[in-house]
């Protein structure tokens, strides 16, 4: 750290003393600089060893080929991954992003909506690791016969319904840890989309209710056209959380009973089965997916600027 902020300080002082055209240079090279070499360490050049490792062999000392790609699309215990990674992008964004839009609507104009929305967004404070524990007891289920102490199985019990070991029960399963993350995130997408209700020009909205449109209407034809673009931005980056997943799965099941995802299966590939081949392809399949949703995110971003 002493050397960190020593070269730092000589990097001023010689900057300092600079002038004209070449203390423009300077400038750029010292707030630019430590930035593009973090960017190189830290993702470029990783990304190229992924890229290579993905086509070698388990100890990255052969060359295999399209081998581990050819391997991703002929197990069906990775068809399942595909189709579980999937179901996550179609259900979590949509429903988060929705869920927030609602509670941002009806809290819009609610008296110390400060409270409630306070209650909403903290559970973005915890972890992912942290809310699967807390919903560990909201799903656990006992098999001795005594009471049972997860609340999911109380409820269904007091129903007169037959709870079950929740964890164990597929497709549920994998439903169930939506919840998680779902909880978690609504949230953002709340305090996100509120700050863009609050943004819509009072006027409008004044001028709208004058000529007749209330309720649904005026969320159909003002409301929402106004926000569309902050809802956009917010689903694209619920669907980047739900691509690169981790955290609920491998706390809750480690990937067992019919619930992994890429990204637990990429992390056991190399960490648990030491096959940095098939992990590298997995982690490119992951690149591959994220990509255009980011690309897409930044082109929008950049026609909003533009109008």
């Amino acid at each position: 750290m002493a050397i960190f902020f020593a070269v730092l300080s000589v990097i001023f002082f010689l900057a300092g003393k600079a002038n004209g055209k070449r203390q423009k240079g300077i400038a750029s090279v010292i707030f630019l600089g430590p930035a593009l070499v973090l960017l190189l360490a830290g993702l470029v050049i990783p990304g190229i060893q992924t890229i290579l490792f993905s086509f070698e062999n388990a100890d990255s000392n052969k060359f295999v080929g399209v081998q581990n790609y050819s391997w991703m699309l002929h197990d069906p215990d990775i068809h399942r991954v595909l189709i579980n990674t999937l179901l996550w992008i179609l259900v979590t964004p949509l429903l988060t992003t929705g869920i927030g839009l609602l509670l941002a609507i009806f809290l819009d104009r609610m008296k110390r909506e400060s409270i409630p929305k306070s209650l909403i967004f903290m559970p973005m404070a915890i972890s992912f690791v942290g809310a699967s524990i807390i919903w560990k007891f909201v799903y656990n289920y006992s098999t001795s016969g005594g009471p049972q102490t997860g609340l999911l199985s109380a409820i269904v019990k007091i129903f007169g319904g037959q709870p079950s070991n929740w964890m164990l029960s597929k497709p549920l399963n994998t439903f169930l840890l939506m919840i998680i993350f779902i909880w978690v995130q609504t949230g953002f997408a709340m305090v996100i989309l509120s700050a863009a209700i609050k943004a819509v020009p009072a006027d409008i909205v004044e001028a709208s209710s004058l000529d007749g449109a209330y309720g649904w209407r005026l969320f159909r034809f003002i409301t929402f056209p106004m926000v569309r673009s902050t809802f956009i931005v917010v689903l694209a980056t619920m669907v980047v959380g739900s691509l690169k997943l981790f955290d609920i799965v491998r706390t809750m099941t480690g990937g067992n009973f019919g619930t992994n995802v890429l990204a637990n299966e990429m992390y056991a590939q190399v960490f648990v089965q030491f096959d940095q081949g098939r992990g590298s392809a997995l982690a490119v399949a992951l690149f591959i997916c994220v990509s255009p949703i980011l690309i897409y995110n930044i082109r929008h971003l950049r026609r909003e600027r533009t109008h």
